[in-house]
């Protein structure tokens, strides 16, 4: 369900409410009581929202509880919001930029008739959280914010059949290649992560190891130990005791004391005088410690004295796989088609019998396509099919998704739910907002934190780092617990996707508050908040779709060259979703937007990409004084920015197509990061006057025709990392006044030159820009003559870059 966006909602009303202090009060104290209640309120059920979350899988009335919770939770954002609104509009008014603490909600100069009016809707949302609050005794919820839900894997075991196992030799040759090959006199203990995610058979391939007839005979001990998500150091180590007196000593280990029984000196002694001297094999099943510290003191407990001991990891987590490994983990990959097709008859038929049923032929393929290669979904719909060769179940099983599917307690989407289990709360939320995406979409990091941070779903940090930080290491937390996959680095941007049975887990976690609309499933969840829509949708059915929704915070066309919607889905959705923080006109088709789009005073995101009867902004724009991010790539036909565009003081990131000459009116955006300026013909000059984007860190050019020198530009990007020009056929200097030092222009990181045929030379400050990291050359024949290597006029410019990339071809090795 929808409560890990729940606890994140709460947790950042919260924060807001306990920053205001005394002096921001001003005259309006009765809403400082209001507030109060307010926190008290949240915080006694924030308490009980982890244990809450766990335990509504199994109660359909806690799950409706948190649903009323919810709908509520939102609506004190947003009232908490228009006080944030009404703060940045006073800034704008007096200063025009961010200085001035945003919290500062009730100053004396605010208009008594906003205080007034607010302090009766925080009371009225107050005393309906109050309401619901008050129903949470009847679920014996426990207290403890920080206390994890625990959902425990059943214990594995070191016993498997050979013959059951499918698909699996190749890769139990190669981990075996890793045992044999680490040297058996320089280590005292070789460790061999196996890295997955759940359900691909991590654990079937480490017993495949154990019983291997070389691992038997090369080691006096091997031991199996299942750690799952509860890494308790001495049960651990009285884990490790018992498997070695059952495998070794033929004993049952049932004589064992209990590792409650023990003091941590009495279980590591014990531990040592039962390795003893000799050489063992140990396979720590199913590991999610990432602390390192505990692994280190693991280790030393091992340590025998023997030469060449051998241990095998299974985890999901590739950080747990860095934090252990001595050699290179080893990536499970899923089956082949064919296997994964072995693997299902294998569970869906007694042997022979699909034989029987060619009419199921076509459908099995199609259903064994759906489990992407990963064992345990081809084994969890094999047996939900077992028995069943009427072709109407087989279609059922093919045309849901997994997560529609019923499932027992050992089959795939538990196992998969299992790592979103041990997820923190603040990555909850935001992989399970990425259900809003199809299946086998190319994610682009760049707008998934901008989607994120619309939600409110990154949280700050204390030490100041940026957002953008934030959210891309949350990204990459999660592709290191194998929820993301297929990475590519751009290194400007990279590039991911889900896996399709991490989509159905997402979509399992988030089907009350996400939803992907298409043609099967034009009826959606009214209450549903963040909603994207399929390609195969016309206007019309778009249309019918929004006018059944209430209250939406996303509108997302993942196709985007398919949309084309028009002013009536734009009044729709202009005139019903008050509170809507991301709305995706890509490819729409209308002139210009109404005035009316002030309203929306909650918006963060907005795009109008590839519509090209665009031609400018009302002004109203310039009252979204919450919006971060505003794409206008593609809107060919469009002339001029607003005149108070500077007044978008939130602004993080702008993508534009325009036919000005300059880019002007961008003021100082003292929150402006990101730039992308394509397509523009007329563009001759970035920027003009006295313009200067003091925190602006990525800047990309692309296809400007008419542009031919960046001057006097780069004196004004103090914090530029990234700089990306190409396809600008005119563009012959970078800086034009032959200057070697720019004040400020230190922190550049990435340059990327491609298509630029006039450019002839690097500029000289590049001597001096020790910050840059890499730089890439392509397509410009003459600046490729002046820097090849050490003998090219330019080289000296370059040579101290440690990554240099002439026309794909690294030229350094520094």
């Amino acid at each position: 369900m929808a409560e890990s966006f729940l606890f994140s909602i709460a947790d950042n009303v919260v924060g807001k409410i306990g920053s205001i202090t005394l002096q921001e009060i001003g005259l309006a104290w009765g809403i400082k009581t209001e507030l109060k209640k307010l926190e008290a309120t949240l915080t006694t059920i924030k308490s009980v929202l982890l244990d809450a979350e766990e335990k509504q899988w199994k109660d359909r009335q806690l799950r409706d509880w948190l649903g009323k919770l919810k709908h509520v939770c939102y609506d004190v954002e947003d009232v908490l919001d228009e006080f944030r609104y009404q703060a940045l509009q006073r800034q704008v008014a007096s200063h025009g930029s961010l200085k001035t603490k945003v919290l500062g909600f009730f100053s004396s100069s605010n208009p008594l008739p906003f205080s007034f009016k607010m302090g009766h809707r925080i009371k009225e949302v107050r005393e309906r959280l109050d309401g619901i609050a008050a129903d949470r005794a009847q679920f014996n919820l426990q207290s403890g914010m920080e206390r994890a839900p625990m959902v425990y894997r059943e214990t594995t075991h070191s016993f498997v059949l050979a013959s059951d196992v499918i698909g699996r030799d190749k890769d139990k040759e190669k981990v075996l290649e890793f045992l044999m090959n680490s040297s058996d006199d320089d280590e005292s203990i070789s460790v061999i992560p196996i890295v997955g995610l759940g359900g691909l058979g991590k654990t079937t391939l480490s017993k495949l190891v154990y019983n291997d007839q070389w691992v038997v005979g090369h080691f006096k001990k091997r031991i199996w130990v299942c750690v799952s998500n509860d890494f308790e150091m001495k049960k651990v180590i009285i884990d490790i005791i018992k498997s070695i007196k059952t495998t070794v000593e033929g004993g049952s280990g049932l004589g064992l004391p209990n590792h409650n029984d023990l003091n941590m000196e009495q279980a590591q002694t014990l531990l040592r005088s039962t390795l003893g001297s000799e050489k063992f094999f140990l396979v720590l099943d199913d590991m999610w410690n990432e602390d390192r510290q505990k692994w280190i003191e693991l280790k030393t407990f091992l340590m025998n004295g023997a030469k060449g001991n051998k241990i095998v990891v299974t985890t999901r987590s590739h950080i747990v796989a860095s934090i252990m490994g001595t050699v290179q983990a080893y990536i499970l990959e899923g089956l082949s088609h064919d296997d994964c097709l072995s693997l299902f008859l294998k569970w869906a038929f007694n042997e022979g019998q699909e034989k029987q049923h060619p009419n199921l032929i076509k459908i099995r393929d199609d259903i064994v396509k759906k489990c992407n290669g990963v064992p345990l979904a081809a084994r969890t719909l094999g047996s939900l099919l077992f028995s069943k060769f009427e072709q109407r179940d087989w279609l059922y099983v093919r045309d849901n998704d997994i997560w529609k599917l019923e499932q027992k307690e050992g089959d795939i989407l538990p196992a998969l739910r299992l790592s979103y289990e041990q997820l923190p709360s603040y990555l909850k939320c935001c992989f399970a907002y990425c259900s809003i995406f199809p299946k086998d979409h190319v994610l682009n990091n760049e707008e998934l934190v901008s989607m994120w941070s619309a939600q409110g779903l990154i949280e700050p940090s204390k030490k100041k780092q940026e957002l953008d930080d934030i959210g891309n290491r949350y990204i990459k937390e999660l592709l290191s617990r194998s929820f993301f996959q297929e990475f590519e680095d751009h290194h400007f941007c990279f590039t991911f996707k889900m896996h399709d049975l991490m989509h159905d887990l997402a979509s399992f976690i988030s089907q009350t508050e996400c939803t992907l609309v298409d043609r099967v499933s034009l009826t959606v969840f009214r209450m549903v908040h963040h909603v994207s829509f399929s390609y195969d949708l016309d206007e019309k059915e778009i249309l019918g779709v929004v006018r059944e929704l209430n209250d939406i915070r996303t509108i997302y066309f993942p196709f985007k060259s398919k949309t084309s919607c028009g002013e009536p889905f734009l009044k729709a959705c202009i005139s019903k979703f008050k509170c809507i923080k991301m709305l995706d006109l890509s490819y729409s088709n209308f002139d210009t937007l109404p005035n009316s789009i002030s309203n929306l005073k909650h918006l963060r995101f907005l795009t109008l990409n590839g519509n090209k009867r665009i031609k400018k902004l009302p002004n109203s724009v310039c009252k979204l004084f919450h919006l971060q991010t505003l794409w206008l790539f593609g809107c060919e036909g469009f002339e001029n920015l607003p005149k108070e565009f500077g007044n978008l003081t939130s602004l993080r990131q702008l993508e534009i197509t325009t036919k000005q000459r300059a880019l002007t009116r961008i003021g100082r955006l003292e929150s402006l990061r990101t730039v992308g300026i394509f397509e523009c013909e007329n563009l001759e000059f970035l920027l003009q006057g006295t313009q200067s984007l003091t925190a602006l860190r990525s800047l990309r050019i692309g296809r400007c025709r008419s542009l031919e020198t960046l001057a006097p530009s780069m004196k004004q990007l103090p914090s530029l990392e990234h700089l990306l020009i190409w396809n600008c056929e005119r563009l012959n200097s970078l800086d034009g006044n032959g200057e070697d030092h720019i004040p400020g222009l230190g922190n550049l990181r990435v340059l990327r030159l491609e298509k630029l045929p006039k450019l002839e030379a690097v500029p000289e400050w590049m001597r001096n820009l020790t910050s840059l990291d890499r730089l890439e050359i392509r397509e410009c024949p003459q600046l490729t003559e002046r820097c090849k290597k050490t003998t090219g006029e330019d080289w000296h410019k370059i040579s101290h870059v440690s990554k240099i990339y002439i026309d794909g071809v690294k030229t350094t090795e520094n």
